[in-house]
């Protein structure tokens, strides 16, 4: 197995406050690595230096081998890497179909005019199905149930058919029954070859279905391994207790 993420020294800092402190990991491919922390820890702000959401004050992020030099969105997402994020980001006033076709990359020609090849919106109907969206194909994204959109969400990014997909809290506020399908999507696509780097603090979903689990605390990575073993590390207990 190759490291497909690789995160190098990442620091970040919000005036006085560190919120990454030099931290270094990776992901290798094939994997559900699952990266938790305390509140605070700085999971989410290592999500933003990955994607380019916010820049970064020192260190080096490597994708597939080649060094990111300014981590842009767009440009990720068409060489295999997306996200999801803790509030579900869909156009809520698109129909979830339209959410859907959107999400297909686009070439910078077709910007402003967009197409939408047979093939796209095939694959738009497939997820539509592999969802369980298919009754809603037509429904304006902001009539669904906040779940719903997490579903709508996590079935955008696969239009871009990714390598890598970084899922921010995907059971934060979902129902167990929805937990469950949540998981079941991400085994199934794990099957069929897709790498998943998950930010969850559902500890009984994160021991069932990621390793290796990273630790962070305070911006740093203070542990890495299996989920049972880290789970007994001293000093993730300790940080968990002291937060």
């Amino acid at each position: 197995m190759s490291a497909l993420l690789e995160v190098e020294k990442a620091s970040k800092r919000f005036g006085g406050v560190v919120a990454v402190d030099e931290c270094s990991f990776s992901v290798q491919a094939g994997t559900i690595t699952g990266l938790i922390g305390p509140n605070g820890s700085g999971k989410t702000t290592v999500f933003n230096l990955i994607t380019g959401y916010l820049p970064a004050d020192g260190g080096q992020i490597r994708f597939d081998g080649r060094v990111v030099g300014r981590p842009d969105p767009t440009r990720l997402a068409r060489r295999g890497l997306i996200r999801t994020f803790q509030q579900a980001r869909v156009f809520p006033n698109l129909t979830v179909v339209e959410n859907l076709v959107l999400a297909a990359p686009q070439s910078w020609r077709s910007a402003g005019r967009p197409r939408v090849s047979r093939a796209e919106r095939a694959l738009a109907d497939e997820l539509l199905g592999d969802f369980n969206l298919g009754a809603h194909a037509g429904t304006v994204a902001a009539e669904l149930s906040f779940g719903q959109r997490k579903l709508l969400e996590f079935a955008a990014t696969l239009m871009s058919r990714p390598r890598l997909v970084l899922l921010d809290e995907p059971a934060a506020g979902v129902n167990p029954v929805l937990v469950e399908t949540i998981e079941r999507h991400i085994r199934r696509l794990h099957a069929q070859g897709l790498t998943f780097l998950v930010v969850e603090h559902d500890m009984p979903l994160v021991m069932r279905l990621c390793d290796p689990v990273i630790v962070l605390d305070r911006g740093r990575k203070i542990a890495e391994g299996p989920a049972r073993q880290v789970q007994q590390d001293p000093n993730v207990l300790d940080a968990y207790l002291g937060a």
